[in-house]
C-alpha cells in the first residue's frame, strides 16, 4: 500500500497519514510532484535482467521520452544480500537536490522518499507500481531500509544520471527510518 504523511519540518512526531492513492495525488501535487500508477505490459521473472525490466515498460518509458525529453534511463535493483547496500543507503539518505527532476517507477520492493518542501516533509511510501516525480532543486532524501528489496527504473533529463547537490543539513536524521515508518504503518 502507498502511503503519503506530512510532518511539519520542525516535528516528526505528528503528522497527516493518506492512504488513498487519490488523495496522496491531491497533496502531492500541491508541491508540483507527480505521482502516478503503471501496470506492466508483461509479466517479469525474479531475476529480470535491466534490459528484460526496460522491454517491460517499453511504452510507458518512451512516451516520458518524448514528454520530458530524457537522454538516460537505468534500472537500479538492491537485494537484502547486495554487498554495497550500505554505501547506497547512506548516500541517498543525505538531503539533497537535483538540477534537473528525479523521476523513479517501482518495477518491485518498496522505499521511501522524503520531500522537504514549504515547511513540511512529505514521507512518500512508493510501491511496486508507483512512479513519482520530484521537481528539479526540490530537497529529498531516499530511505531504502536496513535490508533493501527494490528494482526501479530511473529517469534523467541529462546524460550524466544522478548528481546531487547536498544540502548539508542532517534533518533526515530527525525523521522515522524506512523500517520504523513501514513498522508503524
Amino acid at each position: 500500500m502507498s502511503a503519503l504523511t506530512i510532518y511539519p519540518d520542525n516535528c516528526a512526531d505528528s503528522g497527516a497519514l493518506y492512504t488513498d492513492f487519490t488523495a496522496i495525488q491531491k497533496q502531492l501535487v500541491t508541491i508540483g510532484v507527480n505521482f502516478e500508477q503503471w501496470t506492466s505490459e508483461c509479466l517479469l521473472p525474479v531475476d529480470a535482467d535491466q534490459s528484460s525490466v526496460l522491454a517491460a515498460y517499453a511504452t510507458s518509458i518512451e512516451r516520458l521520452k518524448r514528454q520530458c525529453n530524457f537522454q538516460s534511463v537505468d534500472v537500479m535493483k538492491l537485494n537484502p544480500d547486495h554487498p554495497e547496500k550500505t554505501t547506497f543507503r547512506q548516500r541517498f539518505l543525505a538531503e539533497h537536490r537535483h538540477d534537473d527532476f528525479e523521476v523513479r517507477f517501482f518495477v518491485e520492493g518498496r522505499g521511501l522518499f522524503y520531500l522537504h518542501a514549504e515547511g513540511k516533509v512529505y514521507a512518500v511510501l512508493c510501491e511496486q507500481g508507483d512512479l513519482i516525480s520530484v521537481p528539479a532543486n526540490t530537497a529529498h532524501w531516499f530511505d531504502m531500509g536496513e535490508n533493501p528489496k527494490f528494482t526501479c527504473i530511473r529517469l534523467f533529463t541529462t546524460p550524466d544520471g544522478w548528481v546531487a547537490n547536498f544540502t548539508g543539513s542532517d534533518i533526515a536524521k530527525t525523521f522515522p527510518t524506512f523500517d520504523q515508518y513501514v513498522a508503524e504503518l
